[in-house]
């Protein structure tokens, strides 16, 4: 089974390279983040045509998350337990569902934005509800192959930054942020990414300042998964060249292939 996930930075401004990156590579599931449409203007025909069945959610602002599966999808969760709001709004940023077996959710963390902004305290908020959906969901079927994939906005490791003096003061890299990240393996589940991935680890240049030329990257689109998920990983990936030539997302889509029995 191949699981892949892809902060698109905008679904309708990517469809043509988001279509063509799917016929090449053939993912059984692929999680999407920051659609930037709403979840009835999702380009549902186009990659239904492909053979997937769809699952979106969108307001069409700076947000939006989808599962694309040709494996069957059941089950569909929009939102985490007690999700937070912000400006009194539960933003669409995780979708759930379980597919060909595996119960497999798409993330897209808010970005917190500064450290003195109450974005920051949202972004801490949602991780804790995001462990709790998790923590709930696992003891109800603690032997089903579970993982949550998809844009964290955190950077693990000061290792995952091209250079973190760059980043004092910053979100992305506070000892906050990364705890919250960290809390998911309390409740039984590990980051897959590093286990078997190949070459530089970054998954995501800014568009500015020539960043992806220069190496100047990040590793914020994570992997975490139960031992049933991750002990069946084959191979992981970050597929560096989608991130390459005109009109390319600013993330590169990260790829899971897994063998379950």
């Amino acid at each position: 089974m191949r699981i892949a996930t892809w902060n698109v930075n905008s679904v309708g401004a990517r469809l043509e390279r988001l279509l063509a990156w799917i016929e090449l590579n053939q993912p059984d599931v692929l999680a999407l983040q920051e659609l930037k449409c709403t979840t009835e203007a999702f380009p549902y025909m186009a990659v239904q045509a492909l053979g997937y069945d769809v699952e979106a959610l969108g307001t069409g602002r700076w947000n939006g998350v989808a599962l694309l599966s040709k494996i069957g999808i059941t089950d569909v969760t929009h939102g985490l337990i007690d999700q937070p709001l912000f400006e009194d709004v539960a933003e669409p940023r995780a979708i759930g569902a379980t597919c060909g077996g595996v119960r497999v959710w798409s993330i897209y963390v808010p970005n917190g934005r500064e450290l003195d902004h109450e974005h920051y305290a949202y972004k801490l908020n949602w991780f804790a509800a995001l462990r709790r959906t998790a923590e709930a969901e696992l003891a109800l079927n603690p032997s089903l192959p579970y993982v949550i994939i998809g844009d964290y906005n955190v950077a693990p490791t000061d290792t995952d930054v091209w250079d973190i003096s760059k980043f004092e003061g910053s979100t992305h890299v506070t000892a906050a942020e990364r705890d919250a990240v960290t809390a998911l393996t309390t409740i039984g589940l590990s980051e897959v990414l590093p286990r078997s991935l190949k070459g530089e680890p970054y998954t995501f240049w800014d568009y500015r300042q020539a960043a992806f030329g220069r190496g100047w990257g990040m590793r914020i689109d994570l992997v975490y998964g139960n031992e049933s998920f991750a002990s069946s990983v084959s191979d992981c990936y970050v597929d560096r060249e989608e991130r390459k030539g005109k009109g390319a997302s600013d993330h590169a889509p990260v790829v899971i292939d897994v063998n379950l029995p």
